[in-house]
């Protein structure tokens, strides 16, 4: 496992709803266990970003909570994805997709 970086500004909410996009509900700390889990400690995100974007990405309709109780017998939200959230999603993997095709052709044509 490698160093830590930090998560590009304005890519949390991606992260958050391609995470969700998987299908399953899942509360706030589960979503940062999956992140972190997945990118080999990569990408770590500090709940106090995490839970503020949750509430904002529900109240613009991305996101669906319900209370429910977790593994550990704790009260939780738990997030689902919605169809608004899927298709923001789909516009900012398109968006993504294209600044990343930008930057290999930077890359190449800079190689030494």
């Amino acid at each position: 496992m490698g160093e830590s970086v930090e998560v590009v500004r304005g890519t949390l909410e991606m992260l958050v709803l391609k995470t969700l996009s998987r299908g399953e509900a899942l509360h706030g700390f589960e979503v940062l266990r999956w992140i972190r889990d997945t990118t080999e400690g990569a990408l770590v995100i500090e709940e106090g970003a995490l839970y503020p974007a949750l509430h904002r990405m529900e109240r613009r309709g991305w996101l669906k909570a319900e209370w429910g109780v977790s593994e550990k017998g704790r009260r939780a939200k738990y997030y689902r994805i919605t169809a608004a959230g899927r298709a923001e999603l789909a516009r900012e993997e398109a968006r993504w997709t294209r600044y990343l095709r930008a930057w290999e052709q930077i890359a190449v044509a800079v190689r030494p």
